[in-house]
Order: structure tokens, then sequence, then C-alpha cells
């Protein structure tokens, strides 16, 4: 039997277009505003913390390509029955952390370091499980890249300081996550 398939030929097509073309325009062309807001406002915490542009597009744009791709496969009904559990798993452990990430912003001083590293480390492993026999190893160092990046402990203190210079954007960043809850997109 030849190894060959159209449908899998126009997938991996598929996400390799949708891969190089992580830039803003095509972006607000495939997500919601609110999404593309709390993309801005992660890509200025990045920027201010690391002092790097360059770093800060790149964590970025890794995040969009996976969501992407993750997207692709979901929509090309790639994922098996238990792939779908693993995906139902990760959402809800993505909706913790967001829920963890507002509360804490919400009320003040009571940040904990280590809690949303914890949960965003869970979330990264769940989503290379998710991925492992779909994308390929440069993906799953891109989910590596973007989970670790926002799970930095000083990233996050600096974020969660009451009157730190990333307050206003974590406001908005928690009113956008609100929203996106609200509309039960996350």
């Amino acid at each position: 039997m030849e190894g060959f398939s159209s449908k899998d030929l126009a997938l991996q097509a598929q996400k390799k277009i949708l891969s190089r073309m992580a830039t803003k325009s095509v972006v607000n062309m495939l997500i919601d505003d609110t999404s593309s807001e709390i993309l801005d406002e992660l890509y200025r915490v990045s920027k201010e913390y690391t002092r790097n542009k360059s770093e800060a597009q790149k964590v970025i744009k890794n995040l969009i390509k996976i969501a992407v791709k993750v997207g692709v496969l979901y929509r090309n009904n790639r994922f098996s029955n238990e792939d779908l559990k693993m995906a139902e798993d990760f959402k809800k452990k993505l909706h913790q952390g967001a829920m963890t990430a507002i509360s804490f912003y919400e009320v003040e001083f009571t940040f904990e370091k280590s809690v949303l590293p914890h949960i965003l480390m869970e979330c990264r492993d769940m989503l290379i499980k998710l991925v492992e026999h779909h994308l390929t190893p440069k993906s799953h160092g891109r989910i590596r890249h973007v989970f670790d990046h926002f799970s930095d402990e000083g990233l996050l203190t600096e974020l969660y300081k009451p009157d730190g210079p990333l307050r206003s954007h974590l406001q908005k960043i928690c009113a956008g996550m609100n929203k996106l809850i609200d509309e039960d997109k996350l």
C-alpha cells in the first residue's frame, strides 16, 4: 500500500503556510478582537520584562503558530477520541489557570509565585502530549518556549506587583480573560 494521502498533504501544507503567516494582520483575521488584545498585552509584558523586542515577538509568534496548528488539527478531525479527552482536560486546566490569574489580580496580596508556574507547566505537558504524534519536535519546542517564558516566576512576580510597571497590562489581560470566560471561549 502506498503511503500517499492528498488529505495528509493538504493538512501539512496548511500547517506550513499558517505557521509562516503568523503576523498581526493574519492573526486579526483568524482570532477575535479580545484574544488579539490579550496577545498584544502579553507582548508588551514580555517586551518590558525582558527588555528584548525580538524575544517578545518570537514568543508571541510561537504562541500564535501553536494555536493555529492545533486549530487546524482540530478542524480537520485529526484528533482521536483519546486526544479529544486530553484536549478537554487541557482546556479545563487552562481555564483553571485563567481563573487563578484573575483571582490573584482581583484580590490583592493573594499572589503566590509558585502556583501559576505549576499550572502552566501542567498545561505545557498536557499540550505536548496532545500534539506529540501530530506536530514536529520543532513545534514541541515552541510550546516549551511559550509556556516556559510565561511561567517564569520573576516575570509573574513583576506582573503582580500592586504598584508595578506591568500592572496596567495585567488589568487588560484579566479583563480580556474575563470576557472570554463570560463568552464561554476560555
